[in-house]
C-alpha cells in the first residue's frame, strides 16, 4: 500500500462529476515544472530560493520613522513576514477589540501603498489568545496570482488577487488540526502546482493519534495530491512554525523541514514518500532549515538529545536514506539556542539568530565559530542578505542594518518603532525584499523602506509549464488522488491514480481496478465514488491496483445528514469521530455502554471531539453526561455546535456559553447547580442567519422532563454560519456521555 494520503474538501464534492472530471484532467495532464527563482519578487517565506538571500541592490544603509527612506506605512497589527508578488505587498495580522476581534489579510499597493483589500475572518473553537492571532506568514503564487494562508484556529484559504475565496478548508474541525495556546502556526510553500504544509493532527480511525503529518494541495482547486505520515511518535508540542523547504538533491526533488516530534523529515516532494529523517531535539522544531550544495543546516533551542545543554546548530549531509541521525551530522555547534529565527546562508557563511537576538556567523564548511553581534534582547525574526548588509529585526521594535565582514559586523543603523503610547512595537517578521524595497510587519503596521520612491515594479509571471516525464521510466509508486476524503452522503467523489519514478517524477495517470474497503458504496470503472445517503456515518478505503501490480488506496469518511444518533451499545467509539484520542473506553451502566473520557495521562484535560463536518449548520446538538469527583476536582462537559461550545462547569458550578474561550468572545454564563454522580441532559441550538446567529442552551436531569423554557439565550452579531458538532470535556476525573444527538432545527 501506498504511504501517502490525500483529502478533499466538503464543497470541493459538491461540484457536479463533469465538473470534477474536468478539473481532475487538467491537473492530471499539466504538471508544472520547478519554477525560475524571481529575484526582485519574494512570494513567499525566505524569499526565491528560501535562504534569506536577495540579489536587489541600492537597499538604504539607514532610515527613518516617518522620515527619510521610509516609502509608506500602512495599518495592520502584524507579527508575520509579508510577501511581495504580482506588484502588491500582502500579509496576515489582527484587528479589532471585544466583540470585533478578527484575524486579517491585507493586500498594498507594493509601491504606493495603497490598500488594494481587506479580508477579516472570526475565530473560534480555540485557545490562542488575541495577542498570537496572525502569526503564520502568507505565500503568494505568481502564476494564479492566488495568495494562501493559514489562521490560527484552523482555517486554511486560497485567496484570488481580489481577495476572494477559491477553495477552502476548515483543518481544526474536519482533519484535527490541533490548535493550541501557543499559537504558533504553519507557513504554506508552493511548489509547482502543489502547496505545502506541515499540519499537527489526530485525525479519525487509524490517523485517530496525534502525528506531524504533512499535507500537498494542488495550489489550483484544492484537491490534497498526498499526506504524509512519517512520524512514530506524538507531538512534543501541540503548536510549531517551522515552514518547508523544497530543493534539488541527487535527482530527487525534497520537501525538508521540521517536525513538532523534533526530528527533520526529507520526503519527496511530488509524492510525499519518506527519502530520511534527523532526530535533532527532544521537543518541536521552529526553525526552518537552509540547504546548499547538498547539506542541510538546521537549529533548536530546546534539549538535546546527548547533551545536558540546551540548543544546537547543525550541518547535515543531505544524501542519505532512512534515519540518519547517527551518520550524516557534519559539524555541530552546541549551546547555541536559536528557537524561533531561520537560518540564513550566503556566500559560504552560515548566519543564525539567537534567543538574545545574537547575530552569529559561521563557517558553513567547518562550523568554525567566526564572529559574533549582539542587536538587541529577544531573537524571533530571521536576517536577509541584501545590497551587502544584513537587515534584521528584534522583538523590543528595533529594526537593524549590518554591514558584515571576515571578523565580525559593523551596525550601520538602528532604528526603534513605537506604539502611540510610548511602549515599543512588538516586531515578530523578518524582512522580505522586492522591487529595491524592504517591507516588514510590526505591531504598529507594515513599513515599506527603501532609497527611490519611484523605482520600477518590475513583476514576475510564473509560465505553466508541462515538464517532459519519463514514460518509458519505470513506475515504482502509485498516488490515489483525492484521499482521506471528506464527503457528504450521497455526494460523488472522483478518484484517479497518477504514478512516479523511484525519484518521485510524475509519469502519467494510469487506469486501475477499483475496489472498497469497510464502505456500502459504489465506484465505477472510472473511479467515480457513491454513498447511499441511508447508510448513515462509515468510514473506509478506496482501493486503486494497477496492472503492474502496483496498489494505493484513499481513506474516505462519509458523513450522514442529521438527525443521527449515538447510543454507543456496540461497545466502539464511532471511528468517523475526528480528534477522538481522548474518548473512550465504554463503561456500562444499567446494563448499558456509554463512554468514558478519563483524565489525560498526561498533558492536558480538556478537548473536543467532532462528530460531523465544518459545513454541518442549523441542528442542534445533545448529549447526557455524568461527571464524577475526588475530592476537590470536578470536571466540564457538554457539547459544541456551529463555532460555539456549551459547558457545564463542574468547579464553577455553572453554565457557559463561548466561541473563542482564551478571550471568552460571545461568553453568556449563569450560575447552575449541578450534582456530580448525576445524569443530566445538556441540549445545545445553533441558528445562523445573515445579520446574527441565535445561540440556546439548556440543561436538566436525565430523569426529568425536558424543560420547556431555555436557560441561556445569546444572540452573536458576527453570525458565524457553519460548524462541526461535537462533545466536550475537562476531565481531571471520569465523565461519561450516552445517547448523543444531532438533529435539524427545520
Amino acid at each position: 500500500m501506498s504511504d501517502s494520503r490525500s483529502a478533499l474538501p466538503v464543497r470541493l464534492l459538491r461540484l457536479s462529476v463533469a465538473a470534477i472530471l474536468v478539473a481532475t484532467s487538467l491537473t492530471a495532464s499539466a504538471l508544472p515544472a520547478p519554477q525560475e527563482a524571481a529575484n526582485n519578487e519574494w512570494s513567499q517565506w525566505r524569499g526565491p530560493d528560501q535562504n534569506g538571500v536577495s540579489a536587489a541592490t541600492d537597499l538604504p544603509d539607514d532610515w527613518t520613522v516617518d522620515g527619510p527612506g521610509q516609502l509608506w506605512h500602512g495599518d495592520i497589527v502584524g507579527r508575520s513576514t509579508p510577501v511581495a508578488f504580482d506588484g502588491r505587498v500582502c500579509a496576515n495580522g489582527r484587528l479589532g477589540e471585544g466583540m470585533e476581534m478578527r484575524e486579517t489579510v491585507a493586500c498594498w499597493n507594493a509601491a504606493t501603498g495603497e490598500r488594494l483589500w481587506q479580508r477579516s475572518f472570526n475565530v473560534y473553537n480555540t485557545t490562542v489568545p488575541f495577542t498570537r492571532v496572525g502569526w503564520g506568514s502568507v505565500a503568494g503564487d505568481s502564476e494564479t496570482g492566488n495568495l494562501y494562508v493559514l489562521n490560527v484556529d484552523g482555517w486554511f484559504h486560497a485567496l484570488d488577487e481580489l481577495g476572494r475565496t477559491v477553495w477552502s478548508y476548515r483543518l481544526h474541525e474536519d482533519y484535527g488540526r490541533f490548535s493550541g495556546y501557543g499559537g504558533r502556526t504553519g507557513t504554506p510553500v508552493i511548489d509547482e502546482n502543489r502547496v505545502l504544509l506541515p499540519v499537527i493532527n489526530g485525525s479519525w480511525a487509524e490517523f485517530t493519534p496525534g502525528r506531524q503529518r504533512f499535507y500537498a494541495f494542488d495550489k489550483h482547486d484544492g484537491r490534497v495530491l498526498w499526506v504524509s505520515n512519517p512520524s512514530e511518535e506524538s507531538p512534543k508540542d501541540l503548536n510549531i512554525q517551522a515552514v518547508p523547504v523544497v530543493t534539488e538533491i541527487d535527482g530527487q526533488r525534497l520537501m525538508i523541514v521540521g517536525g513538532a516530534d523534533g526530528w527533520i523529515y526529507a520526503l519527496q516532494a511530488r509524492t510525499g514518500n519518506f527519502v530520511w529523517k534527523f532526530q535533532l531535539s527532544k521537543r518541536g522544531i521552529n526553525v526552518s532549515v537552509v540547504e546548499a550544495d547538498g547539506v542541510v543546516y538546521a537549529a533548536h533551542s530546546e534539549e538535546n538529545l546527548d547533551e545536558g545543554v540546551l540548543g544546537r546548530v547543525v550541518a547535515i549531509d543531505a544524501r542519505g536514506q532512512g534515519d540518519i541521525t547517527h551518520t550524516n551530522e557534519l559539524w555541530r555547534a552546541t549551546e547555541i539556542p536559536v528557537g524561533f529565527s531561520s537560518p540564513m546562508l550566503h556566500d559560504g557563511v552560515l548566519h543564525v539568530i539567537d534567543n538574545s537576538a545574537n547575530l552569529i556567523a559561521f563557517d558553513a564548511a567547518t562550523g568554525r565559530h567566526l564572529w559574533e553581534q549582539n542587536i538587541g534582547n529577544v531573537g524571533k525574526a530571521s536576517p536577509v542578505w541584501a545590497d551587502g548588509k544584513i537587515y534584521a529585526t528584534e522583538v523590543n521594535g528595533n529594526f537593524v542594518i549590518l554591514r558584515a565582514g571576515e571578523d565580525g559586523a559593523e551596525v550601520l543603523d538602528t532604528e526603534h518603532i513605537e506604539m502611540p503610547d510610548g511602549r515599543h512595537a512588538e516586531i515578530c517578521s523578518s524582512p522580505a525584499v522586492a522591487y529595491g524595497r524592504i517591507y516588514f510587519t510590526t505591531e504598529n503596521g507594515i513599513y515599506a523602506i527603501g532609497n527611490d520612491a519611484d523605482a520600477p515594479i518590475e513583476t514576475w509571471s510564473a509560465e505553466r509549464t508541462m515538464p517532459v516525464p519519463d514514460i518509458d521510466a519505470e513506475v515504482t509508486s502509485i498516488k490515489v488522488v483525492p484521499a482521506d476524503v471528506v464527503i457528504r452522503a450521497g455526494e460523488p467523489a472522483q478518484f484517479e491514480v497518477h504514478s512516479f519514478d523511484v525519484d518521485g517524477n510524475f509519469i502519467r495517470s494510469r487506469n486501475a481496478v477499483w475496489s472498497l474497503a469497510g464502505l456500502e458504496a459504489e465506484v465505477s470503472e472510472d473511479g467515480t465514488f457513491w454513498a447511499d445517503p441511508a447508510i448513515g456515518h462509515q468510514v473506509g478505503r478506496v482501493l486503486a491496483e494497477t496492472g503492474g501490480m502496483l496498489s494505493a488506496y484513499a481513506r474516505v469518511r462519509v458523513i450522514a445528514a442529521p438527525p443521527t444518533v449515538e447510543d454507543f451499545n456496540d461497545g466502539e467509539r464511532p471511528p468517523h469521530w475526528v480528534a477522538a484520542g481522548r474518548w473512550g473506553p465504554m463503561a456500562e451502566f444499567d446494563g448499558e455502554n456509554v463512554l468514558t473520557k478519563g483524565p489525560s495521562p498526561s498533558g492536558i484535560h480538556r478537548h473536543v471531539t467532532y462528530t460531523a463536518d465544518a459545513s454541518t449548520r442549523d441542528v442542534t446538538v445533545q448529549v447526557d453526561l455524568y461527571a464524577t469527583q475526588e475530592g476537590r476536582r470536578r470536571a466540564d462537559g457538554g457539547v459544541v455546535n456551529g463555532g460555539y461550545t456549551l459547558d457545564l462547569a463542574g468547579n464553577h458550578q455553572r453554565l457557559e456559553i463561548r466561541s473563542w474561550a482564551s478571550e471568552l468572545l460571545m461568553m453568556e454564563r449563569v450560575p447552575f447547580e449541578w450534582d456530580m454522580e448525576t445524569w443530566y441532559t445538556v441540549k445545545l441550538r445553533v441558528e445562523p442567519g445573515s445579520n446574527s446567529t441565535m445561540v440556546r442552551a439548556k440543561v436538566w436531569r436525565r430523569d426529568e422532563a425536558e424543560p420547556a423554557e431555555w436557560t441561556l439565550e445569546i444572540e452573536d452579531p458576527r453570525a458565524l454560519q457553519s460548524g462541526a458538532p461535537g462533545i466536550y470535556g475537562y476531565s481531571p476525573v471520569n465523565i461519561y456521555y450516552d445517547n448523543y444527538k444531532v438533529t435539524a432545527n427545520r
